[in-house]
């Protein structure tokens, strides 16, 4: 980094550098992400910010003037998150200019998610800047950045078929579910949050016609909302213990940050049912189910990285659209970045 020139840069970790054990360390819940923000604003240096945070990935993008502001955010997020130092840079990465903008591009245009060619993230980059926006987070440098961003995730979308059969976490849980039990007609699926992913889990699992769901969730209301979109039934968190010992199948998406389907309570409802198998699929992060869990007789735990494997196998028939894709964003990473270090001569 030149002395008297700002840069554009990427702090954060992700599924490609950080095991789900550490991704759930660095998670960011609204508190954390409230601290966190207070700390990049109060850092000298730092002139933009915006925090993108997934099941997948902890991303600060910004502006900073120089190398000790770069330092100064490393500690603060692992200080707000507990991740000593010498952990994250082992599962951490910091990437300046033109990787910033390529990196950036390719997230957006879910290249670089674990389900390569999932349409979520776009939504959660959005969502991401909004907020910053509206927070005054952002200047002249990210907000190019990042409207070019979308134009150029939206062409990706509308010239390739990266995302063809509308790839998500929901979609390949349940085509899993599909391989493991056939005919879903005669499962009893139980979905746990009435979340966006809740929501879409319980979607998916209609379209591939489950026969029998319930939704549970915090608040009865919304698990009753969610229900009425397969005809299903509702419940609360109370209730989980006669409906995990009712189901066949289980996915789990709540934000709670502690374990919402505990090895115990698993047990406790095995015992009540014949000797079935009980599939597990946690899509949440921090994780929902206790991993423990896995250990029980009949019952089989599948996380997001299980999922991320199984979706892998489907990749290949899509590279050449993968390559295409990397291809439209390297010419418009390349034709973007003199505007951005033109802008950053300037700051």
């Amino acid at each position: 980094m030149e002395p008297h020139s700002s840069v554009l840069f990427l702090l954060g970790a992700s599924h490609h550098t950080a095991p789900l054990a550490v991704r759930e360390k660095l998670a960011l819940d609204d508190a954390r992400a409230a601290i966190l923000a207070t700390r990049l604003q109060q850092t000298p240096g730092v002139r933009e910010f915006t925090l993108l945070n997934t099941c997948n990935r902890v991303e600060i993008y910004g502006v900073a003037q120089n190398a000790d502001a770069l330092s100064a955010l490393q500690n603060a997020l692992c200080e707000t998150t507990g991740v000593s130092r010498a952990e994250f840079e082992s599962a951490g990465f910091l990437r300046h200019n033109h990787d910033t903008v390529a990196h950036l591009f390719s997230v957006a245009s879910g290249l670089d998610s674990q389900i390569v060619g999932e349409t979520e993230i776009l939504g959660q980059v959005k969502e991401a800047y909004d907020s910053a926006l509206a927070r005054r987070w952002t200047g002249p440098v990210l907000n190019r950045v990042f409207q070019k961003t979308f134009q150029a995730a939206k062409h990706i979308r509308t010239h390739t078929g990266i995302g063809a059969g509308q790839l998500s976490v929901a979609t390949v849980a349940v085509d899993l579910a599909g391989r493991i039990f056939g005919d879903l007609t005669d499962t009893k699926v139980l979905v746990v949050g009435a979340g966006e992913i809740g929501l879409k889990t319980v979607q998916a699992f209609q379209s591939r016609g489950a026969g029998s769901i319930t939704v549970a969730s915090r608040t009865l209301a919304k698990a009753e909302e969610a229900a009425a979109l397969a005809g299903g039934w509702a419940a609360t968190l109370a209730d989980l213990p006669d409906a995990v010992a009712g189901a066949d199948i289980i996915a789990s998406s709540t934000s709670s940050p502690d374990y919402v389907l505990t090895r115990d309570l698993i047990a406790a409802s095995v015992k009540r049912r014949p000797a079935r198998p009980l599939f597990l699929i946690d899509l949440a992060l921090p994780r929902d189910i206790d991993p423990a869990a896995a250990q029980l007789a009949n019952v089989f735990l599948y996380n997001l990285d299980d999922l991320a494997e199984i979706a892998e196998e489907n990749l290949a028939q899509r590279e050449a659209e993968v390559a295409k894709c990397r291809a439209i964003l390297a010419e418009r990473t390349a034709a973007l970045w003199p505007q951005v270090a033109h802008s950053l001569g300037h700051l």
